[in-house]
């Protein structure tokens, strides 16, 4: 436990944050899983709508610096790779 006044805030606001952080990335995570399975599935106008939603997720958390820069930008780039591959078929 802290000792000192500002530690205890430090503390407090580090838990808040933490909660918060994990519910973007939890929340990132089931449109990414949602989206590669409407892909695989073929449904494309569904994936369209999902594929727009979690990009627009992606860069509000890396806005954020909930998840880094690189890393949303490598998932928003696989997920429209595996979208147009879809597309041309």
């Amino acid at each position: 436990m802290p000792i000192k006044q500002a530690a205890a805030k430090a503390l407090r606001q580090t838990k808040k944050k933490t909660i918060i952080n994990q519910s973007i990335k939890n929340n990132i995570d089931f449109l990414i899983r949602k989206a590669r399975k409407l892909i695989k599935a073929k449904k494309l106008d569904e994936a369209k709508v999902i594929v727009r939603n979690t990009i627009k997720a992606l860069d509000k958390a890396a806005q954020k610096k909930v998840l880094k820069k690189n890393t949303a930008a490598r998932t928003k780039s696989r997920l429209m790779k595996a979208l147009n591959a879809l597309m041309k078929k």
